[in-house]
């Protein structure tokens, strides 16, 4: 019975890593430049600001899951091999995920404070 759960769980991760992704085509653009997203958002009505930033919380979930992932697997490398190729190359990738996380936050902030600031619905957000 245990394997079993464990089975699902797995399968609805992979699945939710499969389709979250899909969902985040807009919030996946951490190289515009922060003026960029501020000019942009000035733009949208309260409607628009929530959709993307919706889209940009989904995006930092799944990099949160990400992250989750490879720190796991950092952990389950035995102590001695701390130091060797892979877990640099680990510590490396959870290091760029997390600079792409950091990036997609910032940005989500701005949709934010912008959709609060016209008096939209930040429930969820």
């Amino acid at each position: 019975m245990k394997k079993v759960k464990g089975t699902a769980f797995y399968l609805l991760l992979l699945l939710c890593s499969l389709v979250l992704p899909g969902c985040s085509q807009k919030a996946d653009d951490e190289n515009k430049s922060i003026d960029e997203i501020k000019a942009e958002a000035e733009k949208m009505d309260t409607a628009q600001l929530r959709a993307v930033a919706m889209k940009y919380k989904d995006a930092i979930m799944v990099k949160t899951g990400e992250i989750d992932k490879l720190v796991a697997r950092l952990k389950g490398i035995a102590a001695s091999d701390k130091l060797g190729d892979e877990a640099k190359k680990l510590k490396a990738e959870i290091k760029r995920v997390t600079e792409s996380q950091s990036a997609l936050g910032e940005r989500f902030v701005i949709y934010y404070n912008k959709l609060k600031e016209k008096g939209g619905d930040t429930s969820g957000l």
